[in-house]
């Protein structure tokens, strides 16, 4: 008998605490954090400082099927661009900051070489960034940091 009543004692003491030991949830809170008489931003709202910001261009049919600077075949139609310094391989959000879509591409060539350009796009991110009529866009560059199924799916395609 006591030992059940030791039982649930602790049981009951045991829930009581785990629900004594949480702080109150950001809905709950109520408090702005001031300071210099501005509200804090929440962490989810931190702006990064861009890669890169500057005028982006796209290949397409002429290039299709040739090789690129990290060896395969050129398509047009993958989600792929050329840069001149990035690594071969790297993952860069590119933001259109026109109409701020984005598209997240993978480097896999050399370029532009035209002066004043930082980023060729493949066709189809140009494509899904709707500059393809233009041809030249504004655009921001963000690094990505490369995601373990985005790294099995590279490993997979070769």
């Amino acid at each position: 008998m006591r030992r059940r009543i030791a039982y649930g004692l602790t049981l009951v003491l045991s829930i009581v605490s785990f629900g004594a030991a949480q702080g109150p949830q950001r809905s709950e809170s109520g408090e702005t954090r001031i300071a210099a008489g501005r509200p804090a931003k929440p962490p989810s709202q931190k702006k990064h400082k861009p890669y890169q910001v500057g005028t982006a261009s796209w290949y397409g049919s002429y290039f299709h099927g040739k090789d690129t600077a990290s060896g395969e075949p050129y398509n047009m139609y993958d989600m792929t661009a050329a840069h001149p310094t990035l690594p071969l391989g790297s993952w860069v959000r590119v933001t259109n900051l026109h109409n701020g879509r984005a598209v997240t591409v993978r480097i896999n060539d050399r370029g532009p070489i035209v002066p004043g350009r930082i980023i060729d796009v493949s066709y189809g991110a140009a494509l899904a960034l709707q500059f393809r009529e233009r041809g030249l866009q504004r655009v921001r560059l963000d690094i990505v940091q490369q995601h373990p199924v985005l790294l099995a799916r590279a490993a997979l395609a070769d």
